[in-house]
């Protein structure tokens, strides 16, 4: 029987990117390595502007945790990962 964490995902709204979403992810990466984040259409509907708000939350967690994030965009979804060791 495998023990597989589930992927935790999140949806990024109309109030876009705040203090409290940031700091939910920095709780929820204490325990899982993998959270998805959809930007819905009240957000953004522009790549650019969704490419520049993984930035962001990596950016933001880099400083608050000793940790590499990186993401990938695929459609209008984040996947952002943390990395074992500092890269």
């Amino acid at each position: 029987m495998s023990t597989k964490t589930p992927i935790v995902s999140f949806q990024l709204g109309k109030q876009g990117l705040t203090a409290g979403f940031i700091e939910m992810l920095k709780k929820t990466f204490k325990k899982h390595d993998l959270v998805k984040v959809n930007i819905l259409k009240s957000c953004s509907r522009n790549k650019k502007e969704a490419g520049a708000i993984g930035d962001k939350i990596c950016s933001e967690l880099k400083q608050s945790e000793n940790k590499g994030f990186t993401y990938r965009l695929i459609g209008y979804t984040l996947s952002i990962k943390k990395w074992r060791k500092a890269r």
